[in-house]
């Protein structure tokens, strides 16, 4: 992919980003909050999140006109030990009904008139190009049996999730969700989450879409397996990506680089989005200052990375669904905060005494 403008993943893991989003902005916009003809701080979370995303965006009135979703699908080898419910085929008609706007998250989006684009990273099967093609791979090496993928495979799924990011700012996005797709991908997410956590695999990992207790049990004993065999808990982030990982967490790894690079907003969905936040920002320390958390995956890991992260979902709906639905009614619900902080009385305009902020 060729974009102007577009950096080198490599480049930048070894320079790092400087600084965050400017806290002056921020708060700016929580002061203005204060001006909306409401009692102080009722609209809770949504007045920080809201401020933070102006903040991202270099604006002191927040923009959530344009949205969009990027949803990263790709097969995990791993699926060779029998760990999911599916097959590989799966992955593919998914993707294909996530491009043609007919699963979940296409209905979702289309309320909010939030474009979704399904981006082939890795999947195993033929696909139409509607489903965006920068596959690295066709799908990723069974990790019991070997890495999952090289380095190269890695920087590239990376880079392709950052040139997005840009490209959709190009394209006049100012914020953007991301989400993924691919059978295997509990699995994993909860491998890398137990090394990154220095946790078991009993205790990180879910049952995925709909294991039975037999079921759980096998894909628990297959992630332990695995890393008994590598020794990755003395290992680097980028070494645990490429041995267990998959290409739809390193792209989203790399999207949510791209958000810290560019200044865009990234919405987080579940599990396997944490995942990729928790890699990315073990990479490139400080990259979660520019993501908003949305839903509180029932997955066990989801929670622990959401505290590591120091990121608190707001929606506590028991969701697992992946494909980014998360994310997308996370931006329904700013985008509902924001008309709130945009269009309602002032107290100045509603002939009401503004309420003051005591402290004590």
């Amino acid at each position: 992919m060729q974009i102007n403008g577009s950096r080198d993943i490599r480049e930048i893991l070894k320079q790092g980003v400087s600084g965050t989003y400017d806290r002056s902005l921020y708060d700016r916009i929580r002061k203005n909050w204060d001006k909306v003809a409401k009692p102080l701080d009722s609209m809770g979370r949504f007045e920080d999140l809201t401020a933070k995303v102006g903040a991202i965006q270099g604006r002191i009135d927040p923009a959530f006109e344009k949205s969009a979703l990027l949803v990263f699908c790709a097969d995990n080898g791993i699926v060779e030990e029998h760990v999911s419910q599916s097959g590989q085929e799966v992955t593919a008609i998914c993707a294909e009904n996530i491009a043609a706007g007919k699963t979940a998250v296409g209905v979702m989006a289309a309320m909010i008139r939030a474009d979704v684009t399904a981006v082939n990273v890795g999947i195993a099967n033929p696909v139409s190009d509607a489903v965006l093609p920068f596959c690295v791979r066709k799908g990723t090496r069974n990790f019991l049996k070997e890495p999952a993928m090289t380095g190269e495979e890695v920087y590239q799924a990376m880079q392709t999730g950052m040139d997005l990011v840009l490209a959709g700012k190009q394209k006049g996005y100012q914020l953007l969700g991301i989400g993924e797709m691919g059978i295997g991908n509990t699995t994993t997410s909860a491998a890398m989450a137990a090394v990154m956590l220095g946790l078991s695999a009993d205790t990180v990992t879910g049952k995925g879409a709909g294991l039975d207790e037999q079921g759980l049990t096998h894909k628990k004993e297959v992630i332990e397996q695995a890393l008994l065999r590598y020794g990755l808990r003395e290992t680097d982030t980028f070494t645990i990506l490429q041995t267990v990982g998959g290409l739809d967490i390193a792209a989203m790894a790399g999207a949510i680089i791209g958000g810290a690079v560019y200044h865009v907003p990234i919405v987080l969905d579940g599990v396997i989005s944490l995942v990729a936040a928790l890699v990315a920002e073990r990479l490139l320390p400080n990259v979660r200052d520019f993501l908003i958390p949305s839903h509180r995956s029932k997955e066990p890991a989801a929670e622990k990375i959401s505290e590591k992260l120091r990121l608190d979902p707001v929606i506590d709906a028991k969701m697992a669904v992946g494909e980014g639905t998360g994310a997308v009614m996370m931006l329904t619900l700013l985008k509902q905060a924001a008309l709130v902080y945009q269009s309602c009385n002032s107290f100045e305009a509603a002939g009401v005494e503004q309420y003051e902020r005591y402290t004590k």
